[in-house]
């Protein structure tokens, strides 16, 4: 047997080490057929032997057995997004008003890579867990796919435990490569490399992924049990060193500088060999950093700057109306389909019918069409030196094209709207946003069963979701098995758990996201003590504006709104909040504290979760409010300002007493 240990070890330390040169080096040192031949034997071995079989084989990258859900993964650190920049006066912006605070500061410029953001978990150097950034706070579990990504080290070069972040991508060989072969299948082309890498990271079966060749570049380290370089450029350098495969950035000090990177980049960026949709400018010391601190939604020491919209002129022909959940009717561009930055745009919205009066966009005409932050397709103005005499101003019509009822417009708001609160429309799109992943997650309810639903008049609110059977999905015809049906239902019974914070956020009422609801659910406790709430007290809830707490008062006034509501509790769909407010009378109720240096004992992430669950607050930087300051080793500036307005300090060892978590012996 320690012949079989022996030689599984040796043939994975050779297989790693040519997989690494051939996919993160572009150096390979043996040929296909070599590698093949020592991947057949490590085959044989553990198949022989499937006790010996590790998570760091390279066996498991061809993939493994496919599942029907990804489980939910809260990351430890927050995956921010960053701010966006247009233009590159934009951007010098933001490198001198840095600088007006740091004079010394330098920046590091990268590429930005046009993919998905993941986080890589390692243990003692061994990849154990990758998830899709989510929304931030939580994401995907995706390990298995991101097994089968060429690029990530399976095992690291030295035993660190570390999360990072990367960038998936597909490159552009590859992404032709796919194409062709769907063409030859006849299945429906991917629009761009992005999208395909998108649907092949959320593959249910990971052989298919595996096919995909998907590529990766990592970042950030999101949190390390090792000291790790304070700028970073050298933290790359370490992440290279660790075996991750890293982008090169470049190093400046001045705003005109990246002027001239970008101007150069744009020019030279469609012969790379994988897709950016801009670049990335980041404060290359981590303590400045530290310095800047972030907003709840971004960093404050970094910003993405995209490249100018690539623009293309093409024909308009029709203008078609799309009646959203809230009534609101959208015109929509029919177009002579044209590709704009590696897409074929055959549709653009057009906003409003003051955005059409504005630009005198008339059906037949010549337009301009771009990206929005080559993202949204949208007609930036019109040809008018090609506009034929007979073409007449567009009039957005006075009746809704889904049910024919009257549409109101209101003297402050730019939409118009369907007020048929029957509308099959408007019942279909609530229906999908009810049962959105971050609403309700009803798996097997998408656009196509929704329209089926609607379509076949079995669901006119989205109440009567919870009184469907099997039988009922059965009566829908073709396409529509036992198998699915049943899955359909216990999925629909499965969201009646979900609780407040997502049935709030489920039910579409204007103005209210994803962030808002679970504060107003915090801060309310049910459904029935919010209905009861006034605008006054609405107000106070964080995040909640005027506008927002109207908007409540609006939904709840509505008497087919609260019939609603009764209707879905009487149906067995929680109403109480899932996720409880601190207690007043807990131990840290009341106190902010700022984090600064190394942590020796667990990760930032860990430690802002303790005190959050004892009451206390976290906060990215120190004021006058701040009442205590937990010091780890090398703190940077955080400790200077806290000693000017007298901030109580907790170094790492008191922490244990200070969280109530001190042993006795």
């Amino acid at each position: 047997m320690s012949d079989y240990i022996s030689r599984i070890a040796e043939l994975k330390e050779l297989l790693n080490k040519y997989n690494r040169e051939y996919y993160v080096l572009d150096a390979p040192t043996v040929s296909d057929y070599e590698y093949d031949m020592l991947m057949k034997e490590l085959e044989a071995l553990e198949r022989e032997h499937p006790e010996l079989l590790d998570n760091d084989s390279p066996t498991l990258r061809v993939g493994g057995e496919a599942v029907k859900t990804f489980a939910e993964v809260t990351h430890e650190v927050p995956l921010q997004s960053l701010s966006n920049t247009y233009n590159t006066l934009e951007a010098a912006d933001f490198i001198d008003s840095v600088k007006k605070d740091i004079p010394q500061c330098e920046f590091s410029v990268e590429y930005k890579i046009d993919g998905l953001s993941v986080s890589l978990r390692y243990e003692n150097g061994v990849f154990v867990q990758g998830a899709t950034r989510g929304n931030g706070i939580k994401g995907e579990d995706v390990t298995s796919n991101l097994r089968t990504v060429r690029s990530i080290p399976l095992r690291l070069t030295r035993p660190v435990s570390i999360t990072v972040r990367g960038e998936v991508f597909m490159p552009k060989a590859a992404f032709s490569t796919l194409n062709a072969l769907r063409e030859a299948e006849g299945s429906p082309l991917f629009a761009n490399p992005r999208n395909a890498a998108a649907g092949s990271l959320r593959q249910q079966d990971p052989k298919i992924t595996a096919q995909r060749r998907l590529d990766i570049f990592v970042f950030n380290i999101q949190s390390s049990n090792e000291d790790i370089p304070q700028n970073h450029t050298d933290s790359l350098i370490y992440l290279e060193e660790l075996g991750f495969k890293v982008i090169k950035p470049r190093l400046i000090s001045k705003s005109h500088e990246f002027t001239q990177i970008a101007e150069e980049i744009n020019v030279s960026r469609r012969a790379l060999p994988f897709d950016i949709d801009g670049l990335v400018i980041k404060v290359n010391s981590l303590s400045a950093r530290e310095i800047l601190g972030t907003t709840s939604k971004a960093p404050r020491w970094a910003v993405a700057y995209k490249f100018p919209a690539e623009e293309v002129s093409t024909v308009l022909r029709d203008i078609t109306l799309q009646v959203g959940r809230t009534g609101a009717i959208t015109p929509v561009a029919e177009l002579e389909p044209k590709e704009v930055s590696g897409s074929i745009i055959s549709r653009a919205t057009l906003h409003n019918e003051d955005y059409i009066r504005q630009k005198d966009i008339r059906i037949g005409d010549v337009v301009f069409i771009k990206k929005a932050g080559e993202v949204i397709p949208e007609i930036d103005r019109v040809d008018f030196s090609a506009r034929k005499l007979e073409l007449t101003p567009y009039e957005m019509p006075q009746i809704c094209p889904a049910c024919g009822e009257k549409t109101v417009r209101e003297e402050d708001e730019a939409a118009r709207y369907c007020i048929n609160s029957a509308c099959p429309a408007q019942i279909r799109r609530s229906l999908e946003h009810f049962a959105s992943r971050n609403a309700m997650d009803i798996m097997g309810l998408g656009p196509s069963m929704c329209d089926k639903l609607v379509s076949a008049g079995l669901v006119n609110s989205i109440a009567d979701l919870y009184t469907l059977t099997v039988d009922d999905i059965l009566t829908l015809g073709e396409g529509v098995g036992q198998k699915s049906a049943e899955n359909l239902i216990s999925a629909v019974d499965e969201s009646r758990k979900r609780g407040m914070e997502r049935l709030l956020y489920a039910l579409g009422i204007r103005h209210i996201g994803q962030v808002a609801s679970r504060n107003i659910a915090i801060k309310a406790g049910s459904l029935d003590s919010l209905m009861d709430m006034g605008e006054d007290e609405l107000s106070t809830i964080e995040d909640v504006g005027g506008i927002m707490a109207k908007s409540i008062l609006s939904f709840f006034e509505d008497e087919k709104n609260r019939e609603l509501i009764s209707r879905l509790k009487g149906l067995g769909v929680d109403t109480l909040v899932h996720e409880k407010a601190p207690s007043g009378n807990l131990p840290l109720s009341g106190l902010t504290f700022v984090i600064t240096g190394k942590l020796t004992s667990m990760t930032r992430g860990v430690l802002q979760k303790k005190l959050e669950a004892l009451g206390g607050k976290a906060s990215s930087s120190v004021s006058a409010s701040t009442d205590y300051l937990i010091l780890g080793a090398d703190p940077g500036s955080k400790l200077a300002a806290a000693k000017k307005h007298g901030t109580k300090i907790i170094t790492e060892d008191e922490l244990p007493r200070f969280l109530g978590e001190e042993q006795h012996i």
